[in-house]
């Protein structure tokens, strides 16, 4: 007997700290970050409520790579992945657990780039350090920067190479 199952998570949020990149043994790029979402109902006595969930999110190798380079404090984006658990042993012996979203595409929701909250701009985006003002660009989506990347490695790699002369 087949059994179907799935894992999927889609979040739209805003960063609550800015990604921390890391490299494992073998120089694997793994990047982490914070992303909290609201939700907003009404109570019995007609009054609006809100809570706010703080979802754990990791990318592996260029999804990770590509979150620390565009990624900051404060903006808002969407994840689509899956849930992860990981456990280990502290050091009293007891099991800790952690669920993590693991990126498999995310897209910019905001025109903030690196200049989200956490990285000395203002509420309007504004750097208190810029000193000429410059135009917003639209960020891109992952697909966008991973197609502008591969045309960049390609444009770098000798045309000749592949001949079998």
């Amino acid at each position: 007997m087949s059994s179907r199952s799935l894992n999927l998570v889609q979040l739209i949020g805003n960063l609550t700290r800015d990604p921390e990149i890391r490299y494992t043994g073998n120089g694997t790029p793994v990047v982490t970050f914070g992303i909290a979402t609201n939700r907003t109902w009404k109570n019995q006595e007609g009054e609006y409520e809100e809570a706010t969930e703080f979802h754990n999110i990791v990318a592996w190798n260029k999804m990770a790579e590509i979150c620390n380079q565009l990624l900051a404090k404060g903006m808002k984006i969407y994840v689509q992945g899956s849930l992860n658990t990981r456990s280990w042993q502290d050091d009293a012996g007891v099991t800790k657990y952690k669920t993590e979203v693991r990126v498999e595409d995310m897209i910019l929701l905001d025109d903030k780039g690196r200049r989200g909250i956490g990285t000395g701009a203002d509420s309007t985006g504004k750097s208190d350090t810029e000193e000429t003002p410059e135009v917003d660009q639209p960020k891109k989506s992952k697909k966008v920067v991973e197609d502008t990347m591969e045309e960049e490695k390609v444009a770098d790699e000798d045309p000749l190479a592949d001949l079998p002369f």
